[in-house]
């Protein structure tokens, strides 16, 4: 079995390397040469399927459960498994409750708590949830690593489109590139940021809710932080609006006001996959099986995803 994956983001990546688990021989096709097209490229990379169930259905809780584990076997070493921290201020207290409302597999945690998780957050919120089973990686370099320990393995990388005549299947995790092809598929734009600062230190992504603008920071190591992300409706692509920069600044400012002096050494804007329930799907059209959909969950379900696109190959 030859299998042709259309695609390198996380979708493919993570296809690519369950086929080549059960035995295919796989050929990944992507026009572009390195990962800076992919939405993945400007996740945050956070394993966090309790905080995600607050707006997503049960199924992003059930299928991403485990996805720290699956990572951790894909990528040894590649998940910090330290939790979520999620925080509001006094006047948005209202938001924390809500947030708790919507989902499980937390705890409360008041401000002394709060201090001892995160010294650099002491003194600054007075309540707080904390998501102990929570975890996250930097998806650059899971995205790396996954591509070389796929080229290690035999798994060919290829720029220039092969014939489908040349492949006993195909999988197409081609992402946002089919919209407008695929029935129901739209997109939406996020965007984010990345901060480097030498005078805040965090050991966990921490989620600052506000009624209008909630945003995570997800700490990268050496003083980098990534702040994101923006959900806007379209499929304009292009780079970060003002708007969406200086709410982005301002929600830092607020969690830490030491990211006022934060250098900003890059901002980038990508249009996410999504279907109207905002889940993931594997359908076969044809020869081809379609994988299609992750939305604001990418790390946190392609491996699951994978092994679903992997079985509606192998069971023709």
């Amino acid at each position: 079995m030859h299998v042709l994956v259309k695609g390198a983001g996380v979708a493919g990546l993570t296809v690519a390397r369950e086929l080549h688990a059960r035995g295919a021989e796989v050929t990944i096709f992507d026009p572009h040469q390195n990962f800076a097209h992919a939405a993945s490229w400007l996740a945050g990379g956070m394993l966090a399927p309790w905080c995600e169930r607050e707006s997503a259905d049960e199924a992003v809780l059930t299928r991403g459960l485990d996805a720290a584990d699956r990572w951790e076997a894909i990528l040894p070493g590649s998940v910090v498994r330290n939790g979520t921290l999620v925080v509001a201020s006094t006047r948005d207290h209202s938001e924390l409750k809500r947030f708790a409302s919507r989902t499980t597999g937390y705890e409360w945690v008041e401000e002394d708590d709060i201090a001892a998780l995160e010294p650099m957050l002491a003194g600054r919120f007075r309540h707080g949830l904390f998501f102990p089973r929570e975890g996250h990686l930097d998806p650059r370099q899971a995205l790396r690593g996954l591509k070389e320990q796929l080229s290690a393995n035999g798994v060919t990388f290829t720029d220039t489109d092969p014939s489908e005549d040349d492949f006993s299947d195909i999988v197409d995790c081609t992402g946002a590139a089919r919209i407008g092809q695929e029935r129901d598929l739209r997109g939406v734009r996020g965007e984010m940021l990345y901060l480097h600062t030498d005078e805040v230190t965090l050991t966990r992504p921490v989620r600052l809710l506000h009624p209008r603008f909630p945003v995570y920071i997800v700490p990268r190591g050496n003083g980098f932080f990534m702040i994101g992300a923006t959900m806007i409706e379209t499929d304009a692509d292009g780079p970060i609006t003002a708007r969406s920069l200086m709410e982005l600044l301002n929600t830092a400012y607020a969690l830490h006001p030491a990211f006022a002096d934060a250098a900003v050494v890059e901002t980038g804007a990508g249009i996410r996959p999504s279907l109207p329930d905002n889940l993931p799907r594997v359908v076969r059209e044809g020869k081809a099986v379609v994988f299609n959909g992750l939305y604001r969950h990418g790390f946190l379900l392609a491996p699951t995803m994978a092994a679903e696109a992997a079985d509606l190959v192998f069971s023709k």
